[in-house]
């Protein structure tokens, strides 16, 4: 085992340089963090964007360094819920389970989420890793006290039980305003060389704040009024980098084709978390490679089916349920096997489960809906593309066109 003493050093585009203590640097060195470097963040979107390249790995750094600034912040304004000294247990777990949040990611990340054996998901797999062996170790050697399992509480959510302290600090991991999302949307914009997900990131950690929800009787994160326009613009930057690059065009195509592969294939990620280790993005790319299935073909010669039909971009439920009930009467007449259909879905404005409370000046907390003009109008997106064998395109754009009038 590596012998890791005093701070580490990390430079990243992002935040700068991020610093990292032997217990921290540890667990980047172990297996199933370094795994991160062979998941790109993006799936296959560096076939559409160039500088596209970037790992799940470098996104779990990031993660980390918020989560130590997400605490500074929480902690001075907690009358005392959350203590603020730098050496904090709790800032140590809250930074350890921000690293660690994302190993359980399959290759191509959330391209082929639902083809786990046994029906897991990859946080479930998140947290079958980080109670192996190897990860207790490394706590018994540099935990200092910490042990694995108030890491993967964190990972969990808080339960009915789970302390004041503990509720908030599992929303900042995955909540309304959690780390993941303050990363995921800078770096995603600056490797894309898109300007869509950029926000005012000092701003927001200046105004979020503890906020105990008298509706839930759980505390989460809210954010002062002074800090709703730096709310706004998140919110707007996540419209807008899923509406142009994580629900783009090609990269749907794409990840339809790697989806209909391993289903061809019969192919399950497994779920014993040895034997996932071997898994990532490199070693599917391999198999493609060597195969000779048309959906393998269109990722590794990047040759796609075309789109032959696309609705708009906001359909209404009754939209939705209509185009839903011609789908089967396409499919049939064209043969699924020649047609791929994606479904693009999200309320990028709805945060997480549940709500954002704003301490307004008078200290009422509003629920973020109310306050903000621009959130409240916001659309779920919701889209459907139909892509075919290329000699089918035509056709297929017309039957659809047909059926909808």
């Amino acid at each position: 085992m590596k012998k890791f003493s005093g701070i580490a050093s990390y430079r990243d585009p992002i935040h700068g340089f991020i610093h990292a203590d032997p217990l921290e640097q540890a667990l980047i060195d172990s297996r199933p963090v370094q795994r991160l470097r062979w998941i790109r963040q993006l799936a296959f979107a560096y076939l559409v964007f160039p500088g596209a390249e970037h790992s799940r790995f470098s996104h779990a750094l990031g993660a980390m360094e918020l989560a130590g600034k997400a605490y500074d912040a929480l902690a001075t304004r907690s009358d005392g819920l959350l203590d603020p000294g730098p050496r904090s247990m709790d800032r140590r777990r809250l930074r350890i389970a921000a690293l660690v949040h994302d190993i359980g990611h399959a290759p191509f990340s959330h391209s082929a989420e639902g083809l786990f054996a046994g029906g897991i998901d990859h946080e479930e797999m998140t947290r079958r890793l980080f109670v192996r062996e190897e990860i207790a170790r490394l706590f018994e050697t540099y935990g200092d006290g910490l042990e694995p399992g108030s890491i993967t509480m964190l990972l969990s959510g808080p339960g009915d039980d789970s302390s004041d302290a503990d509720s908030l600090l599992c929303k900042v991991i995955s909540g309304e305003l959690d780390v993941d999302k303050m990363d995921y949307l800078l770096r995603d914009s600056l490797y894309c060389g898109v300007r869509y997900g950029t926000y005012d990131l000092d701003r927001m950690l200046e105004t979020i704040l503890p906020l105990h929800d008298p509706a839930t009787g759980r505390w989460g994160m809210g954010i002062d009024e002074g800090g709703v326009h730096a709310l706004e613009a998140l919110v707007m930057a996540r419209y807008y980098m899923f509406t142009q690059v994580y629900f783009n065009l090609t990269g749907k195509a794409l990840e339809l084709h790697f989806s209909e592969w391993l289903r061809e294939a019969g192919r399950r990620w497994p779920d014993d978390p040895d034997s996932f280790l071997l898994h990532d993005d490199v070693s599917a790319l391999t198999e493609m490679r060597a195969s000779t299935s048309r959906h393998a073909r269109a990722v590794v010669e990047r040759d796609y089916f075309p789109m032959a039909y696309e609705t708009d971009e906001h359909l209404s439920s009754d939209e939705k349920r209509e185009f839903e009930a011609l789908l089967p009467r396409v499919l049939e007449e064209f043969g699924s096997d020649r047609l791929l259909v994606s479904n693009s879905a999200k309320d990028p404005h709805r945060l997480g489960q549940s709500r954002v409370l704003v301490r307004r000046t008078g200290g009422e907390l509003t629920p973020m809906e109310e306050v903000s003009q621009f959130i409240r109008h916001l659309s779920r997106i919701d889209r459907y593309r139909i892509y075919t064998a290329p000699e089918l395109r035509g056709e297929v754009a017309a039957r659809v066109r047909e059926l909808r009038h």
